[in-house]
């Protein structure tokens, strides 16, 4: 099983607002970059699109780490995402899963895959997360002088 480690990291300008998603897929010594705009989204979205890109262009069974500094994104894979499949989608409170239409997109990214979903502290120095929001600010600078 091929081993790889995606790196990503969203970023909106405005809650909601612009958005952008950066992301970095290594494997086999090489390296992938990805990233995109929304023009009405938010960071929590741009978080699960930086992660759900990269999955989806990795077609083969894959041992993969995937490295965020978003706690929605981590703590929704490791700890919440089972509780709202049999809720029937419904949160903590009974109310609807926000962002449940790309919840649901990563859960069939997902589904070929061994994957750990791992934190680390944003802004903090590691290069990799640093590269990603530089990816996703990037976006939403470069989309703003269009608009």
């Amino acid at each position: 099983m091929d081993e790889i480690i995606i790196y990503s990291d969203g970023a909106c300008s405005g809650n909601p607002g612009l958005g952008g998603y950066g992301s970095i897929l290594r494997f086999g010594g090489r390296e992938v970059e990805f990233s995109g705009f929304q023009e009405n989204t938010t960071n929590n979205r741009m978080e699960l699109m930086a992660v759900i890109i990269p999955l989806e262009s990795i077609k083969k069974p894959s041992k993969i780490k995937v490295i965020s500094d978003s706690n929605y994104l981590i703590k929704g894979m490791n700890e919440w995402i089972k509780n709202w499949i049999n809720n029937h989608w419904k949160n903590s409170q009974g109310k609807p899963v926000l962002n449940q239409d790309l919840w649901q997109r990563l859960l069939r990214a997902s589904k070929l895959h061994q994957i750990e979903w791992i934190w680390v502290k944003g802004h903090e120095g590691h290069p990799e997360n640093e590269r990603c929001d530089k990816l996703a600010v990037g976006e939403i600078n470069k989309h703003k002088r269009r608009l």
